[in-house]
């Protein structure tokens, strides 16, 4: 199969902003697994501001565009380090794209990027996708990488993908809230009633919630991609997923 795995702000961070080594271990070495078993494997990472917040010991995200592009310049470098450093661990080779909305929306530009993810998995490499957050600006204020792992998912005529965040999947109502909420682990359909019970942004250091996880479940939908959303703190899980076992909340492809 062909798998993208969005990973967000709170599977690489601890709240402070510092790399969670433990999860960032143990996420490489599952996907290097993947990987080795046949799978293509391309990665949309959330965390340059956030692990950016921690390396210059900020006390919060920076909420000024011009330090939110210093940070991310910042904890780039990191976060490319850190994956360069595990992926090598177990024999793979990375290549970073960043990209900003501007790529994907100049057909040009959208072609010469699927030109080089696809050309990076014929050479036997790991693609990582993130966001320019350096020079972008409305991409910064508004985006989010749930919609960028859709996009890209939808662009490279992936099986799967994958959202790790910091929840289960799809509840009934906020879990954080509601003791009586109910996981939904599938999901053929999204009604106005999941869209008007989304939530805003998740964790501080992220942009991403619920509602936007509702959209960009929606592009793969209706562009036969599946799209998995389950909880980042057990990487583990991604093997039975891969395995189509049921983990989080799955929306399945439309026909």
């Amino acid at each position: 199969m062909r798998i993208v795995i969005k990973i967000g702000t709170s599977t690489l961070t601890h709240a402070t902003g510092n790399l969670n080594i433990r999860h960032v271990e143990t996420l490489c070495k599952v996907i290097s697994d993947l990987k080795n078993a046949g799978n293509e494997m391309i990665l949309v990472s959330s965390g340059a501001i956030g692990m950016g917040v921690g390396k210059l010991s900020l006390r919060e995200r920076p909420r000024d565009m011009a330090g939110k592009q210093a940070a991310a310049a910042v904890g780039q470098c990191e976060l490319m380090y850190t994956y360069d450093k595990l992926f090598s661990e177990y024999g793979h080779v990375i290549g970073q794209i960043l990209i900003t909305g501007s790529d994907l929306q100049n057909e040009e530009r959208h072609q010469n990027f699927n030109n080089t993810v696809n050309r990076l998995l014929e050479m036997g490499a790991l693609p990582i996708i993130n966001e320019n957050d350096t020079v972008a600006t409305d991409e910064i204020a508004v985006g989010d990488n749930d919609t960028l792992g859709a996009i890209v998912a939808v662009s490279t005529k992936a099986d799967l993908l994958i959202i790790l965040s910091d929840i289960d999947g799809l509840f009934t109502a906020d879990p954080k809230t509601d003791p009586e909420a109910t996981l939904i682990s599938d999901v053929h359909e999204i009604t106005d009633d999941m869209l008007c019970s989304a939530g805003g942004a998740g964790s501080a250091l992220g942009t991403g919630g619920m509602h936007t996880k509702l959209s960009a479940a929606a592009l793969c939908m209706e562009n036969n991609t599946d799209m998995v959303i389950a909880s980042g703190d057990n990487p583990n899980l991604l093997y039975d997923i891969a395995d189509g076992k049921s983990v989080g909340t799955r929306f399945h492809k439309k026909g």
